[in-house]
């Protein structure tokens, strides 16, 4: 692997892993690839750490002991919407895969594996991370001002509150801009697959993003509802508004 990091920088990988051999070898190869590597043995551990080291990337293990990868998982999200998360599990079956993602773990990769594969995984996994970062951090919509990075919206100058979880909405709607997203699909991926909200709770909160960000939040032009389907989000204004 090369050319991974940017100049000077030495990127920070959480391994979350109870088995201490693995633990071991996997923080050795991680560290001979240049990689900065932290360990937790346990889910808890695991989540403390990444709240509040804010490492690059989490490799996390599912049958953790007390709090498993998928709740760990879950948390994680529900407090930091980017950062990559790559299970590391004996579990290959599909519908263990389907859940960690559907969680919002980025890739998911199953014991036992090749350092290659392990090593490309996080390569490509931390090149979506830096790019997203480049392309996001500072976003126009309209009038209004969005830094993702410091949590803030303003317009002319003149800040905009907004909470958190309305910022992960927001975020969610920016890259996949032009997407036409259903419901359950933002519901899954901004509230979490396991929160038992309805399409309702999606509607209030894209009404209550619309207050901040459409100049007439009634004829909305950059969060358009595609009737009967979902939204649809652009940064360049609508020309139809509204609905579709």
């Amino acid at each position: 692997m090369t050319d991974r990091r940017p100049a000077g920088r030495q990127e920070t990988i959480l391994l979350v892993e109870d088995d201490l051999t693995l633990r071991l070898a996997m923080t050795k190869t991680l560290r001979s690839e240049g990689f900065r590597v932290e360990v937790a043995g346990t889910g808890r551990e695991g989540l403390d750490a990444a709240l509040a080291l804010r490492p690059d990337l989490v490799l996390l293990d599912v049958m953790l002991p007390g709090m498993n990868g998928f709740e760990v998982c879950q948390k994680l999200r529900e407090q930091d919407p980017d950062v990559p998360i790559l299970m590391v599990t004996a579990k290959g079956e599909e519908s263990d895969k389907v859940r960690g993602l559907r969680l919002g773990a980025d890739d998911y990769i199953v014991k036992p594996f090749g350092v290659a594969e392990l090593c490309a995984r996080i390569d490509a996994a931390l090149r979506r991370r830096r790019r997203t970062d480049a392309e996001n951090e500072t976003v126009g919509v309209g009038e209004v001002l969005i830094d993702f990075r410091a949590h803030t919206l303003e317009r002319a100058g003149q800040p905009i509150e907004a909470t958190a979880l309305e910022m992960r909405l927001l975020r969610y709607l920016v890259r996949h801009e032009g997407t036409l997203l259903p419901r359950q699909r933002i519901l899954d991926a901004v509230w979490g697959a396991d929160y038992f909200g309805t399409d309702r709770t999606v509607d209030n909160f894209i009404n209550r993003l619309r207050t901040k960000i459409e100049q007439d939040p009634k004829n909305p032009r950059h969060i358009v509802t595609v009737r009967g389907a979902g939204y649809r989000f652009t940064r360049m204004p609508s020309s139809e508004g509204g609905s579709e």
